[in-house]
């Protein structure tokens, strides 16, 4: 094994997450192809990927600075009760 196929990234880029949730689409809505056409399932299918990857993004910065604020103030808050 090297180091390239054992070492990740830590966050995912967007093409990365983008990519991901179309394949996850394509699979699971793969019986509306023969009724909306290739072409319209799969522009709507990019278009649902991109809001939902933009959604996950804004998310995990929110919960990171979320952490990071509530971590001093609780060791602050232990250190004043003592």
């Amino acid at each position: 094994m090297n180091q390239e196929e054992t070492a990740k990234p830590a966050t995912p880029s967007k093409k990365q997450v983008r990519k991901e949730i179309v394949d996850k689409l394509n699979g699971a809505l793969a019986e509306y192809k023969q009724e909306l056409g290739e072409k319209k399932l799969a522009n709507r299918v990019r278009q649902v990927s991109k809001l939902i990857s933009r959604d996950l993004r804004k998310s995990g910065k929110k919960q990171g600075q979320q952490r990071k604020k509530t971590t001093p103030k609780k060791a602050a808050q232990k250190t004043t009760k003592k």
